[in-house]
């Protein structure tokens, strides 16, 4: 589970990269300063989230259960909450209307919320 959490992680981190220079640079012209800041929104949300699964890799004292559910919870929120994001703020510049499916951002922001409360719960549980 250490190594599928390291290479999501490594994942996230270099599609962020890429996704947030996209925004930067080739939304710049397409959409609107709101939409640029919406976007960024999206990508700096995943950046968080892929250092979270590096965190989560990396240390020892996390339960293997915790982190699977962790890994779940925090993919699936990304992918809704910031692909949904993403969606939305290029909306203009696609036939398909994001707005319909605007409703899973809080969803996907929900999952991410989950994700960080099992990592709490996983340390109530710890023994000294």
């Amino acid at each position: 589970m250490n190594k599928t959490l390291l290479i999501t992680a490594s994942i996230l981190g270099i599609t962020g990269i890429i996704l947030g220079a996209f925004g930067a640079h080739g939304l710049k012209e397409l959409v609107s300063v709101e939409a640029q800041q919406t976007f960024e929104t999206g990508v700096r949300y995943q950046i968080y989230h892929a250092f979270f699964l590096l965190f989560i890799g990396s240390l020892s004292s996390i339960q293997q259960k915790f982190k699977k559910i962790i890994f779940y919870l925090t993919i699936t929120g990304v992918i809704l909450f910031s692909g949904s994001i993403y969606g939305l703020a290029t909306n203009a510049l696609t036939t398909f209307d994001f707005k319909i499916i605007g409703f899973i951002t809080p969803v996907g922001g929900l999952l991410l919320i989950l994700s960080w409360v099992f990592l709490f719960i996983n340390f109530l549980k710890m023994k000294r």
